[in-house]
């Protein structure tokens, strides 16, 4: 699989879907797991016009769960919980057959095992400009030392000593991945005049593409968008760290995994990185998208990052926007309605 991420169906490059296919005569009832109080008023919305029944469901998607999809051939589901064997075991007995997933990634979900149990997989495609913007949002501000300067001035510190900051043009960024969300941010970055360098297993972008080691040992920026699967587990080893130049800064809007936080820790600790802008994190997972005021992480990579001055860190959120939901429920829906059409029974 090429390391840019996959838009549509599991493990094909296919462009989001421009229409619904036409619909059967009875409404489609479609399970929705994980549902947001955001994402429900977005399937209530669009559910007259797809011809769909949504049963909303605010609780993830689990074993315990499973059968309040019982009369539902389909299920959308979010990306924050893992769908285990165990769940899709559960899924089939209810009677599912399909998984539609609200996310371009597809890693936490059994993909193998739900096939062999005759559960068929699908992604959805949104605007890639979401991640792309939050991406450059990132670079610019690790390149500017934002976080310090920030901190300094909420404490009414408004020096200017040790915060002076580079200028993209002046750097070479290193994109790893060239999707949809990888080449917008290629797009973007051409527009402030630095070199950009690319890498990805299958290639196919009109980009300067060059190895991956080649590309460490000439970028300033490294910025990652490929999938998470086992050819991309902690793509960035310490070994691969070891090769990045003195100074420079990694920026991960991708999957968390794709970097071996130890090894990353240990670069950023002993100043040989500049930097890390970081939208998701190895063990994430029961961490982001709860209230954790009052269970500080004690003694986690987590709160190590964190601690460090050069390390910006958000919760996941680069995906999170007005446009990027929209496209992703509808894209959901629509996925639910042509698995139905190209498998109708009888």
């Amino acid at each position: 699989m090429a390391y840019g991420e996959p838009a549509g169906t599991v493990e094909r490059r296919t462009p989001p879907p421009a229409a619904a296919p036409t619909a059967e005569a009875s409404t489609l009832g479609v399970t929705v797991y994980g549902c947001g109080q955001d994402e429900a008023v977005l399937f209530r919305t669009m559910a007259p016009r797809l011809g769909v029944l949504p049963t909303i469901v605010e609780a993830a998607v689990s074993e315990a769960t499973a059968e309040l999809a019982r009369g539902n051939r389909c299920i959308s589901v979010g990306h924050k919980a893992p769908v285990t064997r165990a769940t899709i075991r559960a899924l089939s007995e209810a009677g599912v057959a399909y998984i539609s997933t609200r996310s371009i990634g597809y890693d936490h979900i059994d993909v193998t095992f739900a096939e062999k149990v005759g559960i068929s997989v699908g992604n959805v495609a949104y605007s890639p400009d979401s991640v792309a913007d939050y991406t450059l949002m990132l670079m610019l501000m690790a390149v500017r030392n934002v976080k310090s300067v920030l901190s300094r001035a909420d404490a009414h510190d408004y020096r200017l000593h040790n915060v002076r900051g580079r200028e993209l043009r002046d750097l070479t960024v290193g994109v790893v991945g060239t999707g949809r969300i990888g080449i917008a941010v290629i797009d973007r970055l051409r527009g402030f005049g630095c070199r950009v360098l690319t890498y990805d297993s299958q290639p196919g972008a009109v980009a300067d593409y060059v190895p991956l080691d080649e590309l460490l040992r000439r970028s300033d920026i490294v910025t990652l968008h490929t999938p998470l699967n086992p050819g991309t587990y902690h793509l960035l080893d310490q070994d691969r760290i070891g090769q990045l130049p003195p100074g420079a800064v990694v920026i991960n809007t991708g999957r968390g995994a794709l970097i071996d936080t130890e090894a990353l820790i240990a670069a950023l600790e002993g100043g040989r990185l500049g930097g890390a802008a970081l939208d998701v994190v190895e063990g994430e997972e029961g961490i982001f998208y709860a209230d954790r005021r009052d269970s500080p992480l004690e003694n986690s990579a987590l709160s190590r990052l964190q601690s460090l001055p050069n390390v910006i860190i958000s919760p996941h959120t680069a995906y999170y926007t007005d446009h990027a939901l929209r496209d992703t429920i509808e894209n959901s829906v629509i996925n639910c309605l042509r698995f139905e059409s190209e498998n109708r029974r009888g």
